[in-house]
């Protein structure tokens, strides 16, 4: 699974998410993208789980990029524990999506087998995704 190998800080504030993503919301090095429609929290799991689906459902056929990667960290606090005590260990990797936001990219494989794989990529995505081609202009609120 995907996770940084160093970070500055070790906790992080949990933050909002607000706003139309302002970069990565273009098809930049492929031929099709798969774009956030909403925002979310996206985990490193659910990130492998979808490239996954994505890259078997292509049969290793064209080239696929992921344009996300899980740099904030999530921390959860034991079950049955007290109030107090600080805040608790680090439980998972995620990054925060906003709308508009291109998730992952392919390249070398026909329309129909790209809407089709991510399809299936966007079932394990917990946001509204829509697939968008080089020939479409940027991301604009809708």
């Amino acid at each position: 699974m995907l996770a940084p190998k160093k970070v500055k800080f070790r906790k992080s504030h949990k933050g909002r998410i607000k706003g139309v993503a302002d970069r990565c919301n273009s098809v930049d090095f492929g031929d099709f993208a798969l774009q956030a429609v909403e925002p979310g929290k996206l985990e490193a799991r659910q990130i492998e789980a979808s490239r996954i689906a994505l890259t078997r459902h292509i049969k290793r056929g064209g080239k696929v990029w992921i344009r996300v990667f899980p740099d904030k960290p999530i921390t959860k606090k034991p079950a049955e524990t007290r109030m107090g005590s600080g805040k608790g260990g680090l439980d998972r990797w995620v990054c925060p999506i906003r709308s508009g936001r291109v998730i992952f990219e392919i390249q070398g494989v026909p329309a129909n087998l790209a809407k089709e794989a991510f399809d299936l990529a966007a079932a394990k995505l917990p946001f509204k995704t829509r697939m968008m081609s080089r020939s479409e202009k940027v991301w604009e609120n809708q």
